[in-house]
């Protein structure tokens, strides 16, 4: 039940949006936010209920958010491909220091070749730019990717490269190189052949085309810089690569990478929508291209990503066990399963005929949760405090912490008897639970990251989720449209008449040893003969115990409640990107295995995507 204490506490009082994205993060109470927003819901005349339950319902769109810069819009667009390329084997080895010279090597050749065909861009833009100011600001990032190509001669100075000799373009640089200079010559779909670009504004129209196509680049890089500078300890002043990141990372390249973005801004001012969408499209192929580029780079020594790398001989199988509720969701599912109670409840007790369940009014279930929410907050929050020991604990102690968290299980037990008892959940409709599921919002990645799992067959995955959820219907109807009908489901599930809930539950997962018993039957359960490699995704102190117990813990979110609990227990959270490096450093010695279940460290992440880069990688 602690799973909304940091969802709904700050939410603001309007009805319920299964598609609307989380406002916070603090603690916050499961039970408060239905009394809210069902006030404001009836009040309104139950306009969620008829986008929620109509099978031809639509969602009402937030407002615009404040205007952006496009280069900043198109970047936080493009935050699957950029953090993809963050988790790509060339830049997480180059990162560690343990990126072979020949390897790297390779890049610059390659890079010579991407370089080249960028002045060359810049040339043209240039030349179509009609404003003065503009064309001053091109040939000054012409003129440093000039001195970024004497960067790379210094390497040959360093190391002894050759890039005269045998470094061809690859199929990755040739598809990107080229993409480049078709934007800049206008062979670009919808825009007239070159040699019909008369007007001024034609020719700067091109040139905030071939602007847009190489922003993503300059931002990536200047991206790339930062996050691995970062990692360079003060002892690392001896890291092969530190030139490299230095570069990238200084005040100046930033600078270049914020100027092209101004450009864009600038070029782009008298544009149309149509026009501006062209210029979008440019800049998310030009990313994905960038992706193809890293991936392209020859790797010969072990690497930790993609995860699903990690097995190398005989059969395995890839283990993904994730929470549902705010680790899946956008909102929590006691949430939706309220609202369903509330907007289908009688005004009053007299409304009700014969054949019906025996329900309270809406007037009563509102009453009803807010009295549930207020004692389900003040009894959890000293419910936490009482098993925190005295003490931080020094050394991570699994069985300590296990024996903590059996007094949770036995306070989110009672509360689960109490919703029971009160009879909030008689009376749903099964087809209206379905609804409700299907149009769940799911955190964004989330479903295409399960998707490209089960899809990739040499992966041999199998997803499990866990859930304290009251109704597994809900679930299923959530996963099965978006086509994901083989992820497995534990949880609790409605008792039905007659296709309505009775109010009683048939209790499978209520508590965080309920979770860990059942992760544990399903590993025994496995086929014998079989290597798993096992990943836990979670975001909440009912996920604790399965966390630690996966071999990769991946905690998503940023609950107070469970960094609390956890670092009481001995239990560290790492950044996985940070942890990842680490990892790679340690490859060295082949005999240590990566990563090991009930270390007491886990690895937290603020996106699914981060999540698909890491595991997948480029899948």
């Amino acid at each position: 039940m602690q799973k909304l204490l940091r969802f709904l506490k700050t939410t603001s009082p309007s009805p319920l949006n299964f598609c609307s994205k989380p406002c916070a993060a603090s603690p916050i109470n499961r039970f408060s936010y239905f009394t809210r927003s069902y006030k404001s819901t009836s009040e309104r005349g139950c306009d969620f209920w008829k986008f929620s339950m109509a099978s031809s319902g639509t969602v009402k769109l937030p407002p615009p958010p404040i205007e952006e810069g496009l280069g900043t819009r198109f970047w936080i667009k493009s935050n699957k491909e950029w953090t993809q390329a963050l988790y790509t084997p060339f830049l997480v080895s180059l990162a560690a220091g343990d990126l072979k010279l020949d390897s790297f090597r390779h890049y610059i050749g390659q890079d010579v070749h991407f370089l080249r065909a960028f002045v060359k861009a810049y040339e043209m833009a240039e030349e179509c730019a009609d404003d003065d100011d503009a064309k001053v600001g091109i040939n000054e990032l012409r003129k440093n990717v000039l001195e970024e190509l004497k960067m790379h001669g210094s390497f040959v100075q360093e190391w002894g490269f050759d890039l005269t000799e045998g470094s061809p373009a690859n199929a990755a640089t040739i598809k990107y190189t080229d993409f480049l200079i078709a934007t800049a010559s206008g062979k670009i779909e919808g825009l007239k052949a070159p040699g019909k670009l008369a007007t001024p504004f034609e020719k700067t129209k091109l040139a905030a085309y071939t602007l847009g196509a190489m922003t993503p680049c300059m931002r990536l890089y200047a991206f790339l810089g930062k996050e691995l500078q970062t990692l360079l300890s003060s002892s690392e002043a001896m890291h092969p690569y530190k030139k490299w990141i230095d570069n990238y990372s200084c005040e100046a390249f930033q600078a270049a990478a914020l100027q092209t973005e101004d450009l864009l801004e600038k070029l782009s001012v008298s544009l149309t929508g149509e026009e501006l969408n062209i210029i979008e499209k440019l800049y998310h192929q030009a990313m994905k291209l960038e992706i193809e580029f890293f991936l392209s780079q020859p790797i010969v020594q072990k690497t930790v990503t993609p995860l699903h790398q990690e097995h190398n001989s005989g059969p395995q199988c890839l283990m993904l066990f994730s929470d549902f509720d705010l680790t899946c969701t956008v909102v929590d599912s006691s949430a939706v399963l309220a609202e369903i109670a509330i907007l289908t409840a009688p005004k009053s007790d007299q409304n009700q005929s014969d054949n019906q369940l025996a329900r309270m009014s809406s007037a009563d279930l509102r009453s009803t949760w807010e009295e549930l929410s207020k004692q389900y907050t003040e009894e959890y929050e000293q419910c936490i405090e009482n098993i925190l020991p005295s003490n931080t604990v020094e050394k991570f102690d699994y069985e300590v912490l296990h024996k903590a968290l059996e007094h949770l299980s036995e306070f989110e037990k009672k509360a689960n008897l109490r919703v029971i008892d009160s009879g909030v959940l008689k009376g749903l409709h099964l087809e209206d639970i379905k609804r409700a599921g299907e149009r769940l919002g799911l955190q964004n990645g989330c479903k295409s990251f399960f998707q490209t799992a089960l899809k990739n067959n040499n992966l041999n995955t199998n997803i499990h989720v866990l859930s304290y959820c009251w109704c597994a219907d809900l679930i299923r109807s959530a996963f099965s449209s978006g086509g994901l009908d083989s992820v497995n489901v534990h949880a609790n599930e409605f008792v039905y008449e007659n296709s309505l809930s009775t109010g009683e539950i048939i209790k499978k997962v209520e508590s965080p040893i309920d979770k860990v018993q059942a992760f544990d039957g399903i590993l025994q359960n496995s086929a014998k003969d079989t290597k798993n490699l096992t990943v836990y995704i979670g975001d909440s102190v009912g996920d604790l115990l399965c966390l630690l117990k996966a071999d990769v813990g991946i905690v998503i979110g940023s609950s107070s409640s469970l960094r609390k609990v956890g670092s009481h227990f001995g239990v560290s959270f790492v950044p996985l990107f940070p942890g990842v490096i680490e990892k790679q450093k340690q490859t060295a010695d082949e005999s240590l295995s990566s990563w090991n279940g009930l270390s007491g460290v886990l690895y937290t992440v603020s996106s699914w995507a981060e999540i698909h880069a890491f595991i997948l990688g480029g899948s």
